[in-house]
């Protein structure tokens, strides 16, 4: 342990490690911000909050099971010429929900029929039921980003303190995420619709087809980034015409 401590290619694969989880955890935060929002507002940083926790105690949990990890990756069934494993069928199954999850979504946004807690038409969501959704993209998001801490570091405490920093910063994040996508209606179907794409990659990699997440994390950024350019000129204009 003293050993780790001191040796510097500890501390960059720690830094490093720590970044990637953050990266992956972008698609963690949209989904809570997107299912909590469906709670009345004094719920929803409550909800938010356990949804990290829960991701937190599943990916420790996973990574001092690394061994039952790697026997995830075996298969257990081969289907026209493709070896199924466990992990493939969780990915698959995670990313059909997105896929469905994100549609539902990006229907009732479009159509003004949102379901929100704060008293207006349609039914608000239940407490329990945000939960469940959180917990079940939890345990598709927490595999996935194991399986890459695992492949990045060989050393336990490493991998796990990476893990506590990245969903320390998730935590610290998740509040204003929240706001920005909740407040702009713009912004929150580009985030569905990148729930959307996360959705897709997560069943192409259940059937062995790998897509960078580099490339829909790039996508992602320079469509946001071109969206805040829009509500930015949007309020100069607005503030000009004041």
């Amino acid at each position: 342990m003293l050993d780790l401590l001191t040796s510097p290619e500890a501390w960059l694969s720690l830094a490093t490690l720590t970044v990637l989880e953050i990266v992956l955890g972008i698609d963690n935060i949209i989904f809570l911000s997107i299912v909590s929002s469906r709670l009345p507002p004094a719920q929803q940083p409550m909800a938010r909050r356990i949804g990290l926790i829960l991701a937190l105690v599943m990916r420790i949990a996973l990574l001092a099971s690394i061994a039952w990890i790697v026997s995830l990756t075996k298969p257990i069934v081969t289907l026209f010429d493709l070896d199924i494993s466990w992990r493939d069928i969780i990915l698959l199954g995670g990313g059909l929900f997105l896929i469905v999850k994100g549609t539902m979504e990006i229907a009732h946004t479009v159509d003004g029929h949102e379901e929100t807690g704060s008293g207006g038409g349609a039914k608000a969501s239940s407490f329990g039921a945000a939960v469940a959704q959180i917990v079940m993209l939890d345990i598709v998001f927490s595999l996935d980003s194991v399986i890459t801490a695992v492949g990045m570091s060989q050393h336990l405490p490493v991998m796990i303190a990476a893990v506590v920093l990245a969903i320390i910063v998730m935590l610290v994040a998740s509040e204003p995420v929240a706001r920005f996508v909740e407040k702009h209606l713009s912004v929150k179907i580009l985030a569905l619709a990148f729930l959307l794409m996360v959705g897709v990659a997560l069943v192409a990699d259940g059937l062995h087809f790998h897509i960078p997440r580099g490339y829909l994390y790039t996508a992602m950024a320079f469509s946001l980034g071109v969206e805040c350019l829009t509500l930015f000129a949007r309020r100069r204009r607005g503030g000009s015409a004041g």
